[in-house]
């Protein structure tokens, strides 16, 4: 599904990404772990198009299309999707009316017709439910006035909505207490199946107890430094970043 190969990247003359060479394959979930500074979110920055980056060497093919020369929208529209590590705030705009654009932009993308105002609020009372949403968040304005807690459930939300084929969640765990961490692992879990994938980028080892990933990655200096399993997590875990 996705294959990263020599990526260098990094925002004016500053590099941050210095070689990545990473692999996803369709159904597989990988998290990619490193101290601050690392190039993390670089990582997910430049996966889904911000412009502040730019990429100096290197090639990303997402399902065999150079990813590198798609715009942002068309990436989404090709089924990718960022969970912010800081979601934004938009005045204004309700949670329904935003999530109905969304979602009908990306079927125009595909060539199917919008949905029906009866199947969209079905749809969006399915998926609320799958991440502990109360109705009355469909009425409020996008992340205005939502806790850290409810700004990343709506993250998670709108990735429920979308079903995109490769997510990024971009230390979506930040902040969050148990409770909040178990939605957000649940909502991840609901979504797995063989032709989705997710990138899960994380300091801490307590998203991954919920959510266990295929691929462990270590993310430092701008590097993969080493891959593994679940047990890299317990090594991390014990012994920090330091080690590698």
């Amino acid at each position: 599904m996705l294959k990263i190969q020599n990526l260098h990247a990094g925002i004016g003359d500053k590099e941050i990404l210095k070689g990545i060479d990473l692999v996803i394959k369709p159904g597989e979930v990988h998290a990619v772990m490193g101290p601050n500074g690392a190039g993390k979110s670089t990582l997910s920055a430049v996966l889904t198009g911000k412009p502040d980056y730019t990429v100096t060497e290197g090639t990303v093919l997402y399902d065999g299309r150079n990813l590198l020369n798609l715009k942002p929208e068309e990436r989404s529209w090709a089924g990718l999707f960022l969970s912010f590590q800081y979601p934004v705030e938009i005045p204004g705009v309700t949670i329904t009316a935003f999530m109905k654009a969304a979602v009908n932009a990306r079927r125009k993308a595909a060539g199917l017709p919008e949905l029906k105002a009866g199947d969209f609020l079905k749809l969006m009372k399915e998926k609320m439910a799958l991440v502990g949403m109360k109705a009355d968040f469909a009425k409020r304005e996008v992340n205005v006035g939502f806790s850290g807690g409810e700004k990343k459930r709506n993250e998670i939300f709108q990735m429920a909505m979308l079903e995109p084929r490769l997510s990024i969640l971009d230390e979506t765990d930040s902040g969050l207490d148990v409770d909040a961490l178990k939605i957000v692992a649940d909502g991840v879990n609901a979504l797995r199946s063989p032709e989705r994938s997710a990138i899960i980028i994380t300091h801490y080892h307590k998203l991954l107890e919920y959510v266990k990933p295929d691929v462990v990655h270590v993310l430092k200096d701008g590097r993969i430094v080493a891959t593994g399993g679940a047990e890299l997590i317990a090594a991390i875990e014990s012994k920090g970043f330091e080690q590698f």
